[in-house]
C-alpha cells in the first residue's frame, strides 16, 4: 500500500507513482499520516522544505524515515523532523532497478532494532545490503553509487574494441556485459583476490598480458 506526494509540476513522477499502483498527490502531510515507512527521495536542497511541512503541521510523526538524499545527515534530517521520528539512511544504486543494487544504511539515534531488520529486508530485496557508520557514507557514494557509470564506460570500451575487430555490436555488447557480469561474480562468490583471478587469465607473453 503505497501513497506517493511530488511538486505539482513534476507530472513526470506523478504518473509514475500511479503506474506503480500508488496514491499519487501533491501534499507532503497525508503521506506521512498515512505511512507507516516513508521515503525521503527529493534532492538535498528540498528535504528541508519538505520535511519542514510536517513539523509545521503539528502531527504525531512517529514513523520510520528512510532518507535516500545524498549528504543530508542523520543529525539534520532528525532535526527537521518532530522530535517523534525515526530515521535511517539508506545509499543505494540505480542497479537496484534490475534487482541487482548495492546498498547501505546508517541507523539514527532513535530507530530500533526492528527498524533496522525492516530496512535490511527492504533493500535486499532489491539486491545487497550491509549497515555502516555514517562517516563511510561519502566514499560509498563514490564506490557503489557512481560505480556502475565507470563500469558501463568500461563496457563500452570493451565492445569498441571488438567493433574495430570486426564483431557485429550487438553482440560484442552481449559478450562485454556478460563478461563483466561473470568476471564480478567470481570475485564475489569465490572470495578470491581480484589480483589472483588476473593472474589466472595472464598467460606470459599471452595475449591477455599484451591487452
Amino acid at each position: 500500500s503505497m501513497i506517493a506526494s511530488c511538486h505539482p509540476s513534476d507530472l513526470i513522477s506523478h504518473k509514475a507513482f500511479k503506474d506503480l499502483g500508488a496514491e499519487s498527490i501533491f501534499e507532503n502531510v497525508p503521506v506521512v499520516e498515512k505511512s507507516e515507512i516513508v521515503i525521503i527521495a527529493t534532492k538535498p536542497t528540498v528535504v528541508p522544505i519538505a520535511l519542514g511541512d510536517i513539523k509545521k503541521a503539528g502531527i504525531r510523526a512517529d514513523k520510520l524515515f528512510l532518507s535516500v538524499a545524498m549528504g543530508v545527515t542523520i543529525k539534520q534530517l532528525e532535526g527537521f523532523l518532530p522530535r517523534e521520528s525515526r530515521v535511517i539512511r539508506v545509499m543505494p544504486n540505480t542497479p537496484a532497478l534490475v534487482r541487482s543494487g548495492a546498498s547501505v544504511y546508517v541507523c539514527g539515534t532513535k530507530s530500533t532494532e526492528k527498524d533496522a531488520i525492516i530496512t535490511k529486508k527492504l533493500l535486499e530485496s532489491i539486491g545487497t545490503c550491509d549497515e555502516v557508520t555514517e562517516s563511510m557514507l561519502d566514499p560509498v557514494t563514490a564506490l557503489s553509487g557512481s560505480g556502475p557509470a565507470y563500469i558501463y564506460v568500461l563496457i563500452e570500451a570493451l565492445a569498441d574494441g571488438a567493433v574495430k575487430m570486426g564483431l557485429p555490436r550487438d553482440l560484442a555488447y552481449r559478450l562485454a556485459s556478460q563478461t563483466v557480469l561473470g568476471a564480478s561474480k567470481m570475485v564475489k562468490d569465490t572470495n578470491t583476490h581480484p589480483g589472483v583471478l588476473k593472474d589466472d587469465v595472464t598467460s606470459p607473453a599471452g595475449s591477455t598480458a599484451a591487452g
